[in-house]
């Protein structure tokens, strides 16, 4: 059968030759003199005026996304929330010469009528749908193909996985990038860096691979290919399940090394309570590695290990059951970045309302430092229900291995947004721009209530400020969709 029915709002289509009703409440929306990528759901491939044809009646297909003017387009307002989609390669805008399914998408002199013009529906994750005026139909991928090349064309309006774009914003036109999250589906537990002029992402497989992508803008890595840069199918205590990927630049005994950290536990159908920390080391500066197996770092149940910097010591900071006070963080020193050195100590325990809501959780510590304060953001409540959230410690006192030396802030940092339809907002890291003059965070959220501790949670950035006291104001999670000023710098 050629497709599958996706359930979900569908727009009220036209007879053949006449417009469609006025677009949906809520529909996604753009910017005027915005130049967009429109990146397919199903192939990951974006519109392209094909083979670079700046004529009337070119075909235009998808293509591998490069970014080149022929995958550039801009939404020229036709009124009551339509538009024509015109390419910044050749001024020409899309046309649908006909209503038949499976006419081939073109390009043609703009003239602003029916066939010319689309309007914007919403589909999950932020992506959207291109309904055309004249036909009702939505524009889609044909025939579910995800090769270079591929018709683009038009059919019943099923929100398809081949009929839903994610709209990618490059640029306003005066030199500003720009982005749109998320900036990848499917990525719990992220963590992202900028070095050498790239960005690299690395986020939970949940298999026995660790990948990471990388790409010279923060949109670019939308679309960018995820590169396996370790298997761990040949490590017999921990293979599989790999959870909560960082890695991190320090120098050690071997001079500049990235020591990437992650979870994983044996390949066995109650494969939780074997999770535990292992490390690996890089040959060089390359956070692409290639990487060798360094470590296993303690011998029971842990997660989400992250490094801490104090002066000159290194600790190493977690998440285990918490000495009988919940799932807890913890924290031990670090003799180099791949050995445990004396005992552990509880850093913070679920002591708090908001951090009980769906289970007594104290997870994902993250190092933050700003202007000589050393604070530590941190997941709260638990994974699998909406309010899953962030705290914040402050180190007050000296000594980072007693807790008493720690103050927890009283109420979350970072939490949902009904409004903005941005759930359990959670497990972050933190990057700077790539002038060094903006500070980011970067986490997984979902897209409803009722998500789940899983796979579907995507990663998103933005950027944030600071208190009068020193502290994070992270703002309000954005909606999937928003366009951002991208970080200053690209």
């Amino acid at each position: 059968m050629r497709r599958i029915l996706v359930t979900g709002a569908v727009a009220m289509l036209a007879t053949a030759g006449t417009a469609v009703a006025a677009p949906v409440a809520e529909a996604a929306t753009v910017q005027p003199n915005m130049s967009y990528v429109l990146v397919n759901r199903n192939s990951g491939k974006a519109l392209d005026v094909y083979n670079l044809a700046t004529t009337d009646g070119a075909a235009v297909n998808q293509y591998t996304r490069n970014d080149g003017a022929w995958q550039q387009w801009r939404f020229l307002d036709s009124g009551s929330g339509w538009y024509r989609l015109q390419s910044v390669h050749s001024g020409k805008v899309l046309d649908l010469p006909t209503t038949a399914d499976g006419v081939q998408l073109v390009q043609n002199t703009d003239r602003n009528d029916a066939r010319q013009q689309f309007r914007l529906a919403d589909s999950a994750g932020g992506q959207v749908r291109l309904i055309n005026r004249n036909s009702g139909k939505a524009l889609e991928v044909w025939e579910w193909s995800t090769a270079d090349g591929a018709k683009v064309s038009q059919y019943q309006d099923l929100d398809g996985a081949n009929q839903q774009w994610q709209l990618v914003a490059l640029g306003n036109g005066n030199g500003t990038r720009t982005f749109t999250n998320p900036i990848k589906r499917n990525g719990p537990d992220p963590w992202l860096q900028y070095h050498n002029g790239y960005y690299y992402l690395a986020t939970t497989t949940w298999n026995s691979t660790i990948t990471m992508r990388r790409s010279t803008t923060l949109a670019g890595l939308a679309t960018a290919t995820d590169q396996v840069i370790f298997n761990l199918s040949n490590r017999p205590n921990g293979c599989c399940n790999m959870w909560a990927p960082e890695f991190h630049l320090i120098n050690g005994p071997n001079g500049n090394r990235w020591y990437f950290y992650y979870t994983a536990g044996r390949n066995v159908p109650d494969y939780n309570p074997t999770q535990r920390l292992h490390v690996l080391e890089s040959a060089g500066t390359d956070p692409m590695g290639p990487y060798t197996f360094k470590a296993d770092l303690g011998s029971d149940w842990s997660l989400d290990a992250s490094v801490l910097k104090v002066g000159s010591s290194l600790y190493l900071m977690a998440t285990y059951g918490g000495d009988g006070a919940g799932q807890s963080n913890s924290i031990q020193r670090l003799a180099n970045p791949w050995t445990l050195q004396g005992s552990r100590a509880r850093l913070s325990s679920p002591t708090l309302s908001w951090e009980r809501q769906t289970g007594a959780v104290n997870e994902g510590p993250e190092p933050l430092y700003h202007n000589g304060k050393v604070m530590i953001v941190y997941s709260a409540s638990a994974c699998w229900g909406p309010d899953y959230k962030l705290g914040l410690l402050t180190l007050t006192g000296t000594d980072p291995m007693n807790p008493a030396h720690w103050t927890k802030k009283s109420t979350p940092v970072f939490q949902r947004s009904d409004a903005n339809g941005v759930f359990a907002p959670g497990h972050n890291g933190f990057f700077t721009s790539p002038d060094g003059t903006e500070d980011w965070i970067v986490y997984h959220a979902n897209d409803s209530a009722s998500g789940g501790c899983d796979m579907n949670r995507s990663t998103r950035a933005q950027k944030f400020t600071w208190n009068a006291d020193g502290t994070p104001n992270f703002g309000t999670p954005v909606r999937l969709g928003t366009t951002l000023t991208a970080p200053s710098g690209e």
